[in-house]
Parts: structure tokens; sequence; C-alpha cells
């Protein structure tokens, strides 16, 4: 895992300092190796997490035998030694060990289609001295990053927004429907970027840059195929068999390391699947675990990780976190690049810091929701299909009078939240209730939220028309495989992802996902719902798949999540935060904010007639946002 940047042009060629500012900013992303490769128009940087071989022969920018070919390269190519044998029996030759050797072969093999040789997670930047042309690519699910900006000649990359602002070039402008994406759902989509003129390179996108061309941007996997062509055939227990071996599979391929590795482990259904299967791979004492509690106890899962853990003979680490400070909440909105402002980015980070103590290698669970649907939204979905001939208005008329009835608790996903959010949201057309179900500030608290002036300027479309595109996709696919698709699009690239990656990287960890090899995630697109959720029984093939691996007490667990309890300490301590934002002095945030509105949210949470905890969260990590990084209004 690591840091990548570079700046192409013929007319302006990159300096040495240039790259060694860009390198600089993203030390925290590779802090074993520095490296910098000049020639001509093209100037290519490198951070490195040592992994896969460790000599210094193999840090980057990393050459081929013939040194025609340079790359950059953040991620991790699983497959990459069956790769090799593939390679080699056609005579290529290579100058190291790793992964990243692998690319550069397979490119000279196989040209831009190599992309879809390769199971990982990956953002690489390869030049071609020979064509004089770059070759930029991002995996298939953007587990990694790569943001970029179009030259008149050429462009300029890297893997994280602060190293393209070190261009003098590169302007500091807030762009508007990036603001207006996060304060509706607290991230940012991949079709934005928070400044006007960077893109982010999109999932399973590359982009070619050659001199005297019209950039070309493609895509090479589309995963709304598979969610089109059902596989209506397969019976559950072959569908129990084939997912168990994929992802016994995808885990094995994880746990290739030259470094120590472990596991985050909740206690969930996900993570336990996971460290179980990692224990038959290997001795279980070799898969050290970790986890975060908190003294809250609707939050807190140390409990249950160590039980697991001693269930599972695996030697756990656990930390308790209590609160958060200003000084830690600014490092997480500096680490996190963007404006973000999903509360479990806390005790991630904290998970991240804890974790690099004893490893340098983490698998996660994350992925399994998205493919499997383990949200409590798609139960929300569900019945909300089941209803949907009852007239909207009076579904949200009558929920409205029962929710004032119900006392506000702040406990972690309260029934009274998700029931003030059922009804807020109900809708006939299941989809837009679906997006809202995920929405922070809707559009008409964002007429409140944001000053006149400032808000009429944002785009006026709505936000649902950037998630329509995706039910499009599917169109004939059952609603809850569009609501599916359109999560895996945007909530677990552009949130859930973006956590993973800038929590870990912030410490020089490399986290790495088995529940979204490519291959498992193919299959579970082309399986019927089903077999996904059941009736009302979320992830049902992975509850049947882990029946004689895992105990009931794990299997017949709810959905718990990883959030913080951002809702408890602003009516503590957090509050002088939130004093300091309202009553000093912030260009960006004057311009912006209506003050009265936010004091009238701040005051409703403090006297807890309301829970306002997501929203208030959202303005403090825009604050911090701007406090870091002092971008300007055009």
């Amino acid at each position: 895992m690591c840091g990548i940047n570079g700046k192409l042009s013929w007319k302006n060629p990159p300096t040495r300092s240039l790259i060694d500012r860009m390198n600089g900013r993203v030390v925290h992303r590779g802090p074993d190796a520095a490296g910098i490769y000049l020639n001509g128009p093209i100037g290519l940087g490198h951070r490195r997490l040592s992994v896969i071989d460790l000599r210094n022969k193999a840090n980057q920018p990393l050459s081929d035998s013939s040194g025609k070919f340079q790359i950059v390269f953040n991620g991790e190519i699983y497959n990459f030694k069956s790769l090799r044998q593939e390679l080699e029996q056609s005579g290529a030759i290579f100058t190291t060990d790793s992964d990243t050797s692998v690319i550069l072969e397979s490119y000279k093999k196989w040209g831009t289609k190599c992309l879809e040789k390769f199971n990982g997670m990956f953002a690489f930047a390869l030049w071609d001295d020979q064509r004089q042309s770059l070759f930029l690519a991002r995996d298939r699910l953007g587990e990694k990053p790569l943001y970029y900006r179009l030259l008149d000649d050429g462009v300029i990359f890297a893997s994280e927004i602060k190293s393209l602002r070190e261009d003098p070039d590169t302007a500091d402008y807030l762009n508007l429907n990036a603001v207006n994406q996060f304060f509706s759902l607290g991230y940012i989509l991949s079709s934005e970027s928070i400044l006007e003129g960077v893109e982010k390179l999109r999932p399973a996108n590359y982009l070619l840059v050659q001199k005297d061309k019209r950039p070309q941007v493609a895509c090479y996997w589309n995963l709304a195929n598979y969610f089109n062509k059902k596989n209506q055939n397969i019976n559950e227990n072959e569908a129990i068999k084939e997912f168990s071996n994929l992802l016994s599979d995808s885990i094995k391929l994880r746990m290739t390391s030259d470094v120590p590795l472990g596991a985050f482990l909740s206690g969930g259904i996900d993570s336990s699947t996971i460290v179980s299967i990692m224990g038959q791979i290997r001795p279980p004492k070799k898969n050290l675990t970790f986890s975060i509690s908190f003294k809250e106890k609707s939050f807190d899962e140390g409990y249950l990780a160590s039980k697991v853990s001693k269930l599972l003979e695996a030697p756990h680490h656990v930390e308790c976190y209590s609160n958060t400070t200003r000084d830690e909440l600014s490092k997480i909105s500096y680490f996190s690049d963007e404006p973000f402002a999903d509360t479990s980015i806390i005790p991630m980070y904290q998970l991240g810091r804890l974790a690099k103590r004893y490893t340098t290698v983490c698998l996660s669970g994350d992925g399994a929701d998205e493919n499997l649907a383990g949200y409590e939204t798609y139960t929300a979905d569900k019945i909300c299909y089941l209803t949907r001939f009852l007239p909207a208005w009076g579904i949200r008329s009558v929920g409205g009078l029962l929710a004032k009835l119900l006392p506000v608790s702040f406990k972690k996903v309260s029934n009274d939240y998700m029931f003030r959010k059922f009804f807020e949201g109900y809708s006939s057309d299941i989809f837009e209730a679906h997006c809202s179900w995920r929405s922070i500030f809707s559009d008409e608290e964002k007429k409140n939220l944001l000053l006149p002036d400032f808000y009429h300027q944002m785009s006026q479309n709505k936000l649902l028309n950037e998630f329509s595109k995706f039910k499009d996709d599917v169109q004939g696919c059952n609603y809850l495989d569009q609501a599916l698709y359109a999560d895996i699009k945007t909530w677990l690239v552009d949130d859930i992802l973006v956590k993973i990656d800038r929590s870990t990287m912030a410490h020089g960890l490399e986290a790495r996902t088995p529940f979204l090899d490519h291959r498992l995630v193919e299959f579970c697109a082309s399986l019927p719902i089903d077999l996904k959720m059941k009736r009302f029984s979320k992830k049902y093939l992975l509850r049947a798949s882990q029946k004689k691996r895992l105990p009931d007490f794990i299997l017949s667990q709810k959905k718990r999540g990883f959030n913080a309890p951002v809702s408890h300490w602003f009516r503590a301590k957090g509050g002088e935060i939130f004093e300091e934002l309202v009553n000093g002095k912030n260009d960006i945030v004057d311009s912006i904010l209506n003050k009265n509105y936010l004091k009238y949210l701040y005051k409703e949470h403090k006297n807890k007639h309301q829970d306002n905890g997501l929203k208030l969260f959202s303005i403090i990590m825009f604050y911090m946002w701007n406090e870091n990084f002092k971008v300007s209004l055009k």
C-alpha cells in the first residue's frame, strides 16, 4: 500500500521539487521509502509501504528490464503469482519478486486489457516511453483512490488531493455540487471532488493520455451485466457451496504477505467469518485480531469481539475509546482529504492506530452488506414495497404523529431514530425512499442550512438524479437488487471504502477486503434476491454458508454497524467545538452556513427534542476540513 503522484506535460515539464513536495504530502501512506522518476515531460513520485518483496530493489518508481516502462502503484494484485507463471512462459523477464513487476509485464503483453487479468485493489500510473503515453487505472470496486486534473497538454494525478494542491496551477476553488452532495450524504460521490477542476478516476475505469491525442477514459468492467443476467437455475445448496469456495479462496489470496497480517474483529458475522476461515488456512494463534470498545453500552462491541476471538483461538487486542477531541477530529478531517461525515471513521481511525502497533496488514469484513443485503435500509425497502398500495401522504402523517410520542434516546441505531427516519422518507417510489434513508439533510432542510445566496449558486438538480442513473442500469431487476447496485456504486465506493482507506493509511496500515473479490461480487450480483434476503432474513446466503463453522449467537446477530456515539458527545464536550464554529470567524463557513439555523439544531439536540447528531457532525467536519485546507469560493 502506497501513495502515488505525478505530472505529464510537454509544455511545462514537472520539476523534481514539485514531485518531491507531492510525495511529502502522502508520507503517511508510504512511510518505508520514497522515489522519483523524471524523464522529459513525465514525472512520477512514490511513497512506499513495503508489503510484498521488501528489498530496496522493489522500491518505486519501478522500471522493467528494458527501462522503457515505468510504474508507480498503490495496492495489491492478489493473483500475481499465477500471472507471473503465465508471463514467464511467454518469455517475460522480471526485475523483482513483487506484484508491481507483474503489472509492468502484463501491460507489455496485453496492453490496457491487462486490467481484466488482475484480481486486486489498485491505482497505478504506467509510463510507456515508446508510445509517449501515460496509463492511469483504478480497481473494479474503487478500493484505492486516484484523483486527477487534465491539463492542456497532459495530466496531473495523485492518491490524495492534498498532493495535487502542491502544483500552483491547481485552483483552490470549492466545487458547489460537491458541497451539495456532502450535506445531503455526508460524503462526496465519484462524479465530483471537493475542488473545482479535480476529478476522481471512477472505479473500473482507466485514463490514457498520449501526446497530440485527446485523453481517453474507458470502463473495463460492468457490474450491471451480472445483475441483469440472473442465474435462475442455481439451487440453494449449489449457491452455498460456490459462495463458500469463492470466499475461502478470496481470503487465502489476501493472506499473501511478507509482513505481519491480522484482522479487524467486531464479533459480527462478517468479520467472524473471515477470522474463522483464516484459522483454517494457518494456525489461529497467528491471526491477531483488533477491535474498539465504547463506554456507551449500545455502541460497545468489545465484549462480543473478545468472546468470538476466544472461540476462534485468535489473540485479541481491544482498546476502549471514551470521547473524541478537537485535535483528533482535525487530524481525521485532514487524512480524509475531502469533507467526510460518517461517524464510524472515528473508531476506524483508532482501530487503524491500534492494529499498526502489531501488524502492517489487516483483513476487513466490509462489503458483505452491499453484496448480500445486510443493512436495515433493505428491510425498510421491503416494508415500503409491501405497503405501496397505501397513500404515502397518509403513512407519513400517521408516522409523524407517532414519532412525536417517542422519547429521543441517542442510542446506536435506536428504534426511535429509525422510526422517525423511515416515516420521513416513506414514499410509494421505493427507490426514492431508499435514497432518502441514507440522507443527512433533505433538500428542504438544506434551504435552512445554507445561506440563500450560496444555496441558489448550487445545482438545483435533486440528488436523486445522481442515483437514478444507477437504477436505470439495472431497470429490469428486483427493487432490492436496484438498491444494492446503487449502494455498491455510491455508498460503498464513496463512503465505506474511503473511510477504510483514509483511516488505515493515516497510520501506514494496509486493509484488505475479501468480500470485494470481483469474482465473489459478480457471483452475488447474479443470484436471485431470495438468496440474499429471504423474507426478512438479511445476508441469508452468508448465514447459511457458516452454519457448520460459527455458533448461533454469531449467526443470529442483528446488524450493529460501527458508529461513534457523537449524539452523546455533542451534549457534553463536543458542544465546545460547535460553539467555536458558531461564534468564531471563518470565511467559508460564514459565506455558506446559516448560523441561526445551526444554533437551532444544536439547541434542539441539547434539549433532547431531536437527535441531530449526524447533522451536527457533518457541519463540524466540514468546518474542520476547511480549517485544514483553506479553500476559497470562486
